[in-house]
């Protein structure tokens, strides 16, 4: 393995690894009230392009860390649908 891989997959692991602990927290809460529905959703959307480059280039840094940003950024995405989804009901049976 040559220095430019590692010095890639250092990288990923550090970015990766930095959606991690927001994933957990919203695991273990169910909560995503203080975060974007719109930053996450380019964040899912971006993140599966930029598999799909990886995988096209055949990049082991760029496929690893973004099928582990894609698992904990969809971990995310889903809660903050919910909560959204949730709010809109509440808003519904407010105005009835």
């Amino acid at each position: 393995m040559d220095s430019t891989t590692i010095i890639g997959l250092v990288s990923a692991a550090l970015t990766t690894g930095a959606y991690v602990p927001q994933a957990v927290k919203t695991w273990r809460t169910r909560r995503t009230s203080d975060l974007s529905l719109s930053m996450f959703m380019m964040v899912f959307l971006g993140t599966a392009g930029w598999l799909v480059y990886g995988l096209l280039k055949d990049d082991l840094p760029i496929i690893l860390a973004n099928i582990i940003t894609l698992g904990t950024s969809f971990v995310i995405l889903y809660y903050k649908v919910l909560e959204v989804r949730q709010g809109e009901k509440r808003l519904i049976f407010i105005e009835k």
